[in-house]
């Protein structure tokens, strides 16, 4: 019987997280704790990127099937850095059903005292002629008879915390859990990158968190993510705690911040 092995494959270091190298697969079964890959700066300087319309940009949460099976390619586009051709789409397909059935179940809400929302930057196909074949055919869906591309997309995780991540401590007390809420998988295509897409998404994050009800934002970056530190401290984000030495060791990872944004409530 023939043995079919996959390509050797590297998640790239997110706005949050790993660094070229790492072969450690993500946990539960999905990109989720593998966080950003917006500003690898590093890894993409080969690319050519490309100076887009941002007026044409639609931001906003993700419904059907069709756009997130654009938005879990998009991230293995993202997070993965292929380093051999064989067995390569197979592979791709592969992870990307992983994300896309583990993503459909944290939008379905069906884990107690946990709401998840997609946030996608997107735009109309007739403006990316000058984008790559692949990744205008890759992250396509249509919306109301048009085709979009996916260019970037995040969660908003509400939940008291992620799973191997430091858990924040705001707000303290009685129903912390309604009102907490944790950036994740926040990637743009590479070849967009420089447009300020990824600091829109989150902006547009704090909108939808707020109208969840959610007081306080958080979001985790590796310690020498440099350009991912400034992006999110742009964005009113500081600093709150970070990784003991020995988690980051144990998860075989770069230590973690954790940054926090309050956000401000309007009472009636």
């Amino acid at each position: 019987m023939a043995v079919l092995t996959l390509p050797t494959c590297f998640p790239l270091q997110s706005v949050n997280g790993r660094r070229n190298g790492h072969r450690k697969r993500c946990n539960s079964g999905s990109l989720r704790w593998c966080t950003v890959a917006s500003q690898q700066q590093e890894l993409c300087s080969e690319v050519e990127r490309i100076r887009i319309d941002k007026s044409a940009l639609k931001i906003e949460e993700a419904c059907s099937d069709d756009e997130l099976w654009a938005t879990s390619l998009l991230r293995v586009r993202s997070f993965y850095d292929f380093k051999s051709s064989f067995g390569i789409e197979d592979h791709k397909k592969y992870l990307a059903e992983r994300e896309f059935e583990a993503l459909k179940e944290r939008l379905s809400g069906t884990k107690e005292g946990e709401k998840v929302c997609c946030i996608n930057a997107t735009l109309p196909l007739s403006q990316t002629s000058s984008f790559p074949e692949e990744l205008r055919s890759s992250c396509k869906f249509s919306a109301n008879g048009e085709g979009r591309i996916v260019v970037g997309s995040l969660d908003v995780n509400q939940c008291m915390s992620l799973p191997n991540e430091i858990t924040g401590m705001k707000p303290k007390g009685i129903g912390g859990d309604f009102a907490r809420a944790y950036l994740s998988t926040v990637c743009v295509a590479k070849e967009c990158q420089r447009n300020g897409i990824a600091f829109i998404l989150i902006e547009k994050s704090k909108l939808v968190a707020k109208d969840l009800g959610i007081s306080d934002l958080y979001v985790h970056v590796a310690v020498d993510n440099e350009a991912a530190k400034n992006l999110y401290m742009k964005c009113g984000f500081v600093y709150e705690s970070e990784e003991p030495a020995w988690q980051a060791r144990f998860l075989d990872r770069p230590r973690r911040l954790l940054l926090w944004s309050g956000l401000p409530h309007t009472y009636d």
